[in-house]
């Protein structure tokens, strides 16, 4: 749409819908609420365990009972949904990576326990291997190669195990080729017809990621780079296609990762497709600001407003933020 050309000065006189704070209410284009928000969630063994992580301060590893209160948290501060990330040290990782369709592994004992608790709480999890794999790869590796068709089948009996222990929606993070078919189609087979895949379309190959993985410890576990199987920095129109393609597949809402470097990214997807976009403000996005905050150097509470109304003024109808119980009661104290 192209803009309206105003009327010559003094007649056009932006400034007076800035005059107060009412008619700047008026005028805001793009608002940020509670809605808006989905909560990652660092869980680990142990009972009654909150580990801090050196990385992201403000954000702790938390064992199962202590997730529970979170999503319980979440509730009280109208935060739709939690999404789950589960901690596992080098001595459990494995390559055969079996542990990661274990109906009874972290992630899943975490989803039945809070399904249990918080029903009206949504939680999301993750499906890739590298929380699982001793090479710290979102895949299989044999030799130098992370094999893509392999994967794919240890990813679908990953998908049904969330799926049977109550996940609501689904998020494949590992960017193999054709998984989002693959899981579609097997829970669709197995009676799982209203779970959600909030496909990770366009994930790139990024340095942002850092403190997420030293928060699920695969900071030391990783042997080479991502960059075979995530999306190069430099590329925009390849994000289109993967997102065309994940719709065509049937995944009902599409990823940018990470957030704020590739806002052009999550504009070009809202406005090609029209479908559910969302964008994950990831951890190393989360961690400058947080130390820039600490250090004085910058309004803590002004710059995590502004990094997240940024995502909705470039069209995603969602975030994945690690600020969001701040935001969710900073909202909350202020009305809205």
């Amino acid at each position: 749409m192209t803009p309206m050309t105003p009327a010559p000065f003094p007649e056009t006189r932006f400034r007076r819908m800035r005059s107060q704070p009412a008619l700047r209410r008026l005028m805001r284009e793009s608002i940020l609420t509670a809605d808006d928000l989905i909560w990652p969630i660092f869980v680990r063994d142990g009972d009654n365990v909150e580990e801090p992580i050196a990385s992201m301060p403000g954000v702790s590893r938390l064992s199962v009972d202590r997730a529970v209160r979170a999503a319980e948290q979440a509730a009280r501060l109208g935060i739709p949904a939690v999404c789950l990330f589960p901690y596992t040290a080098m001595e459990h990782r494995t390559q055969d990576c079996a542990m990661a369709w274990d109906p009874d592994n972290l992630s899943n004992r975490a989803i039945r326990a809070i399904k249990a608790a918080v029903p009206e709480v949504a939680v999301m999890t993750d499906i890739a291997l590298d929380p699982y794999n001793i090479h710290g790869h979102d895949g299989f590796v044999v030799g130098d190669e992370i094999v893509n068709d392999a994967t794919v089948e240890a990813l679908v009996k990953m998908a049904l195990a969330q799926a049977e222990a109550g996940a609501d929606i689904l998020g494949p993070s590992d960017m193999m080729d054709g998984r989002i078919g693959a899981i579609r189609k097997a829970l669709e087979a197995a009676g799982h017809q209203n779970v959600t895949i909030l496909s990770y379309a366009a994930k790139y190959a990024s340095a942002f990621y850092g403190p997420f993985r030293d928060a699920v410890g695969a900071s030391g576990a990783l042997k080479g780079d991502k960059n075979s199987y995530q999306m190069d920095p430099g590329n925009s129109d390849e994000a289109l296609r993967l997102v065309a393609r994940d719709l065509a597949e049937g995944a009902d809402m599409v990823m940018v990762k990470p957030g704020m470097p590739y806002l052009d990214i999550c504009r070009r997807v809202k406005d090609s497709f029209g479908v559910p976009t969302f964008a994950y403000q990831v951890s190393g996005e989360y961690a400058m600001l947080q130390a820039a905050a600490q250090n004085g150097w910058l309004d803590g509470e002004k710059v995590m407003l502004e990094s997240l109304l940024a995502f909705k003024r470039a069209g995603c109808d969602g975030i994945l933020t690690y600020f969001a119980p701040q935001v969710a009661r900073l909202l909350q104290a202020q009305g809205g």
